[in-house]
């Protein structure tokens, strides 16, 4: 069976890989993340899928145009439903690039996050799966997360401390601030 991966960063990929490879299966990788902001960002992102494949000899096309202009045309004024949106966005290129390549099926390795909708990505996955006439390959990744942890550290591929979108940026700074402000530690 061949399975096109949606690579969402090279860290992200480290247990799906190993565990579909594992399993016997032929895995090509697809890099489309445009919503991943800043463009530094983006570009560490790239290089680090780019790093994890040449390491272990994985396959992995890459668009390399940085999309954020597509990624808030579709999210702006939604921002409270944005995640089905981008995951949208993301496995229908997914699913696409999967039927040009011939592959079997689709997946991602948003489902190896713990930060993700899981239940979200899959039916979204399965939704596009319909629309687009290919399987959409379900499979909880998030049970080797450490595992992954452990060797994107041991690749020393470049690890990330948001989702990517700026949203999710501005959130993670929140956070930060609310938690500063609670021990005092900033002024109004």
């Amino acid at each position: 069976m061949r399975i096109l991966l949606h690579v969402c960063c090279g860290p992200c990929a480290v247990y799906p890989v190993e565990l579909l490879r594992g399993e016997g299966l032929s895995v090509q990788g697809y890099f489309f993340n445009p919503n991943i902001h800043p463009y530094q960002e983006f570009r560490k992102r790239l290089q680090a899928a780019r790093q994890f494949s040449e390491t272990i000899g994985f396959s992995l096309e890459a668009e390399n145009e940085y999309g954020l202009q597509s990624f808030l045309r579709q999210v702006v004024f939604q921002e409270q439903t944005r995640c089905g949106l981008c995951y949208a966005m993301r496995l229908r290129a997914a699913a696409a690039k999967a039927k040009e390549q011939a592959a079997d099926a689709f997946t991602s390795t948003l489902l190896y996050s713990r930060y993700q909708r899981h239940e979200l990505i899959r039916k979204v996955g399965e939704k596009i799966a319909a629309e687009e006439g290919i399987p959409f390959y379900y499979r909880d990744f998030r049970i080797g997360w450490q595992q992954g942890i452990d060797g994107a550290i041991a690749m020393e591929l470049y690890r990330q401390s948001y989702c990517g979108c700026i949203y999710s940026e501005q959130e993670r700074y929140d956070k930060k601030l609310r938690r500063r402000l609670k021990r005092g530690e900033e002024k109004n």
